[in-house]
């Protein structure tokens, strides 16, 4: 069965362009042309990805991510950003509301196409099966969920993948750029900045109950999964 991708745009030229190009990759498309329809198609459809505009009639693409990603049956969709907007304020707040990449227009349908795939990949079921543990912390492939003690942590598909590779080797400290390589894949270009926004987003969700911080930011060296105490988060973009 054809994956399920829902198009957030109000422009018909670029939905006509998106839907023809989508569907020649075999995927099945679903349109919406303003945010209402779009919370609307997303909770029925249930989508595998959301390409989001960031200027839409009725909701905006901000206000539909946040509905999105505050509604616990809907966090593991991916959203790719699709906007006009260039600034790196505009990307980060994007990505620190819950969309896993950002592309700005005009874009390359090859490098669109680059991305989804790379989306849909960290997006996808874990291969192994069983469970890590650090801590409090527990983390289950097989249901895809996570647990901070006896509270389920509710992470997106990024977030997800970001804590696994932290959990599979606590105490050893990565640096962004093994981050980029080995969560996001070395063939698509992110930038460094967007590493920091995922460690933030992940930091909160783990920490939302009043736990300990266990994500540890060391100065010109990267994050690690620790007990010890590391560098204030507010510090994460000086490395």
């Amino acid at each position: 069965m054809a994956e399920k991708i829902l198009v957030v745009e109000d422009e018909p030229a670029i939905v006509t362009m998106l839907k023809y190009n989508l569907e020649k990759e075999g995927y099945e498309v679903l349109v919406a042309e303003d945010g209402e329809k779009a919370v609307a198609v997303a909770e029925e459809e249930c989508p595998a990805l959301i390409l989001l505009d960031w200027m839409l009639p009725k909701m905006t693409g901000i206000e539909v991510c946040r509905h999105i990603r505050h509604k616990s049956q809907y966090t593991n969709i991916p959203i790719i950003m699709l906007t006009a907007r260039g600034e790196e304020a505009d990307r980060v707040r994007g990505l620190q509301l819950g969309a896993d990449d950002y592309i700005t227009k005009p874009f390359s349908l090859p490098e669109l196409n680059a991305r989804i795939k790379a989306v849909l990949r960290r997006a996808g079921p874990v291969d192994d099966k069983g469970t890590l543990d650090f801590e409090d912390i527990h983390m289950d492939f097989t249901a895809h969920k996570v647990w901070r003690g006896d509270r389920e942590v509710s992470l997106g598909p990024t977030e997800f993948r970001l804590l696994r590779y932290l959990m599979s080797k606590p105490k050893q400290v990565f640096s962004r750029e093994e981050l980029l390589r080995s969560v996001w894949g070395a063939s698509i270009h992110v930038e460094l900045r967007t590493v920091d926004v995922h460690i933030r987003r992940l930091r909160k969700a783990l920490n939302e109950g009043g736990e300990a911080d266990l994500l540890r930011t060391v100065r010109a060296a990267g994050y690690s999964l620790d007990t010890e105490p590391g560098d204030s988060d507010d510090e994460d973009d000086d490395f």
